[in-house]
């Protein structure tokens, strides 16, 4: 499909509508709640890895991780928004229609784990820390059936399964057993690849769990060779698309453990860890969002969705902005958290959090496009990806030719992404507004106003001592930007992300009108 359902929006349907936005802000707030469980979990894997393990062995470790997720992304074979699609328009039991992706990811998963057995080379272009970390291409296949499995939950609007398993069962996981293994002798150098597979198999047993009392066992299900071709072939669009999001956020770590020693590729890996928590959180919402739109587009509903649209991507760029706020303003005391080394990624880590505030526009609008303009989308992608490629390998051989530092590598990569994720938000609401025909924009100005005394109050912290910054900037920080963005930037739709239901605010909000 490569153009809307239909070519003109069907009447709005209040009833409906009001329905999806509440199904949307449900989401919302759950995955709110979930990345501030994902940041608790997160910091205690970052400190036992960087202050146990050392910048060499994170180093190794994030070269192989990257490629990991990107394969293990592409094997699931788009089901993470194609599935939505499916369920909606198929006529066999769901559980059947989900076992279908479910043994096509499981069959190309595992041949991608066989070719990275067999030759381990681009996981690990600077060495192994040890003979065990070649067993990491095992969580390609738990990894894709994870996709698959969440994404089932989530068309059922189930997004608490999503946030057990990827903000509390994967992130303690790996923090835990990234100590337990580090105090074994015989596991020490493998461990943080170890505690990697542990937190994946957990994720996926979580989601199989749910999965399993939502929608049982199958009921005569078949493989059907025949179908299971066509959904490669119509899963193709997908699978760029979801293969190459991703691999806008990892190329640059690939790129740079060629081109970099790995302590500067680790020096990079932590001011990503931290920057792409804001992006964990708007792509959360892409599950909830799949099934309200796929609705929509079957009835063809256009105006629905265009008002959808801006309103996840205010509430989407909103708390991004509080987040990159709160960790950029501080970045410094923020990086030496993890120790004196990684003090050289704070500009990294700034041009990173900018990057994901800049990005929100083209995550959601490519959430519609997947489903009317495929191929475009996929186009686009495609030249997004090139360009970043380009400019990263550009800017690390200047700073290389310039003789500069290896965090001036790591700040020329997180720039690349930068330029790249810009001109992809731009080119793809252009496109998805000439669709839809209407605006999609999630851009307010009331976001400037707020962020504005937010800095002010983060500058004045800085010259606090390193503590008191952490602990008493980053809330002031926080309370600043929220009391302002709540009190002139909020209207009665936009604050439905934080109430349990719509209550009687059925006026229209700056949120819905945004252009």
């Amino acid at each position: 499909m490569d153009t809307p359902t239909q070519s003109s929006a069907a009447p709005a349907q209040p009833d409906s509508n009001a329905e999806d936005l509440q199904a949307l802000a449900k989401g919302g707030r759950t995955n709110t709640f979930g990345f501030v469980l994902r940041l608790a979990a997160r910091i205690p894997f970052l400190l036992i890895a960087t202050r146990l393990y050392g910048p060499d062995a994170l180093g190794i470790f994030a070269s192989a991780f990257v490629l990991i997720e990107i394969l293990a992304l592409v094997c699931s074979l788009g089901e993470k928004r194609g599935l939505a699609q499916r369920l909606t328009e198929g006529d066999d039991p769901p559980v059947n229609l989900v076992f279908d992706g479910l043994l096509l990811a499981l069959i190309v998963s595992s041949l991608a784990a066989l070719v990275l057995w067999l030759f381990p080379a681009p996981m690990f272009p600077n060495g192994m820390s040890s003979d065990l970390d070649i067993w990491m291409v095992v969580t390609i296949p738990a990894f894709a059936l994870t996709e698959i499995l969440l994404a089932a939950q989530a068309y059922r609007f189930d997004i608490a399964t999503t946030v057990r398993a990827r903000a509390v069962v994967e992130p303690w996981t790996i923090s835990i057993m990234a100590g337990v293994f580090f105090y074994i002798p015989a596991t020490q150098e493998a461990g943080l690849a170890l505690a990697y597979i542990c937190s994946i198999f957990a994720a996926l047993f979580t989601a199989a769990w749910a999965f399993f009392r939502t929608y049982g066992l199958p009921q005569g299900w078949r493989p059907h060779p025949v179908y299971m071709a066509k959904m490669i072939a119509r899963a193709l669009p997908l699978v760029g698309a979801d293969g190459i999001e991703r691999g806008t956020r990892l190329l640059d770590i690939f790129i740079l453990g060629f081109y970099a020693s790995p302590a500067a590729v680790a020096i990079y890996y932590v001011a990503q860890q931290i920057a792409t928590l804001p992006q964990k959180l708007k792509q959360s919402f892409e599950p909830v969002l799949s099934p309200v739109i796929t609705k929509n587009l079957k009835i063809g509903n256009l105006t629905a969705i265009a008002s959808q649209v801006r309103q996840v991507g205010f509430w989407i760029i909103a708390v991004q902005l509080g987040i990159a706020l709160i960790l950029a303003v501080p970045g410094e005391a923020v990086m030496g958290l993890w120790g004196p080394e990684y003090v050289g990624g704070t500009g990294a880590l700034a041009i990173l959090l900018a990057a994901e505030v800049i990005a929100a526009m083209a995550v959601v609008s490519e959430s519609v496009l997947v489903y009317i303009a495929r191929k475009r989308n996929l186009a686009i992608s495609v030249g997004i990806l090139a360009l970043q490629g380009v400019l990263t390998v550009g800017l690390i051989m200047l700073a290389s030719k310039l003789e500069l530092g290896e965090p001036f590598k790591a700040a020329g990569a997180a720039m690349a992404l930068f330029i790249a994720l810009g001109v992809s938000s731009l080119i793809k609401a252009l496109l998805l507004k000439k669709l839809l025909k209407a605006p999609v924009s999630n851009w307010r100005w009331a976001l400037v106003w707020a962020a504005g005394p937010a800095v002010v109050v983060g500058f004045a912290a800085t010259f606090l001592p390193e503590w008191a910054e952490l602990l008493i900037g980053i809330p002031a920080i926080l309370a600043t930007y929220c009391w302002v963005i709540w009190n002139k930037g909020f209207g009665e739709e936009d604050r439905v992300l934080f109430r349990k239901n719509l209550g009687s605010s059925e006026g229209g909000s700056e949120g819905g009108q945004a252009s």
